[in-house]
């Protein structure tokens, strides 16, 4: 995807590029020691890397692409500052009690986040807190490196022009039972994005630690074969030496590492 470069105040030119903010979110939260991510500067998706899972060669291909920008994550200690910020601000003396405990000693993200499962609405509060200065960090990122976040282009897809049909029949109600089917398949044609993940997050809070181990497993490997396949066809009809054109959409490379950050 073309990008348009404009010139700052100070004469640096800066690139707009139509940011992925939830892929890139992710990116800056998760500082594993093995996870790599990388900004694609034309198409604005995310690439993420896992050390000892993704090819080797692949890995250092996107290293020495300059289509691709390293992102750097958040600290951890800068994370953890973020939970003493945000525990004061706990109107529950209880639960204050409770997080300020679990974040003393190792592990301590791990149990920030066990604790607030059992809270809805304030862990919806700390997810935004977090959310909020994730924002401000990549915010200043893509100012350091010139970067201009511009909207996303919506991909709307062509309908095909119907034929002229003669007139048709009059329509026959279907039985009770067939009407009752199609208004339970309705609402699930327009579902958006978020509901099915609001549903997705639902189930897992229902699901022991065995269970959760085992969705876990297959979502990292639904996303690991869909990056694959579409990494592995970019270069195999792209041409080797080519370095201005436009890269792969691309996804996230082989499963994502688990951090213990919150």
């Amino acid at each position: 995807m073309p990008t348009t470069e404009n010139a700052s105040a100070g004469g640096t030119a800066v690139r707009d590029i139509p940011i992925d903010w939830e892929a890139l979110e992710d990116a800056f939260e998760n500082n594993a020691p093995e996870v790599h991510s990388y900004l694609h500067l034309g198409t604005g998706d995310v690439l993420r890397v896992v050390d000892g899972v993704a090819d080797p060669q692949m890995h250092a291909r996107i290293a020495a692409d300059a289509n691709y920008l390293r992102i750097d994550p958040v600290s951890s200690r800068e994370q953890y500052r973020w939970m003493e910020r945000y525990i004061p601000m706990v109107e529950d003396m209880e639960l204050q009690a409770k997080l300020s405990q679990a974040i003393d000693g190792k592990g301590a993200f791990r149990r920030f986040k066990d604790v607030l499962m059992s809270y809805g609405p304030e862990r919806e509060r700390w997810f935004a807190f977090r959310s909020e200065r994730l924002r401000i960090f990549m915010e200043a990122w893509l100012s350091a490196h010139a970067l201009n976040p511009v909207p996303r282009p919506l991909w709307v897809p062509e309908v095909p022009a119907r034929p002229e049909t003669p007139a048709a029949a009059p329509a026959v109600e279907p039985p009770p039972r067939e009407r009752e089917r199609e208004e339970v398949r309705e609402p699930r044609r327009g579902k958006s994005v978020e509901s099915l993940r609001k549903n997705l997050r639902d189930i897992a809070e229902a699901l022991g630690p065995r269970d959760l181990d085992t969705l876990t497993a297959f979502a990292e490997f639904l996303k690991t074969r869909r990056a694959a396949r579409s990494f592995a066809s970019h270069y195999a009809e792209t041409p080797a030496t080519s370095d201005e054109e436009a890269g792969p959409a691309s996804q996230e490379i082989a499963s994502e590492s688990r951090s213990d950050t919150a």
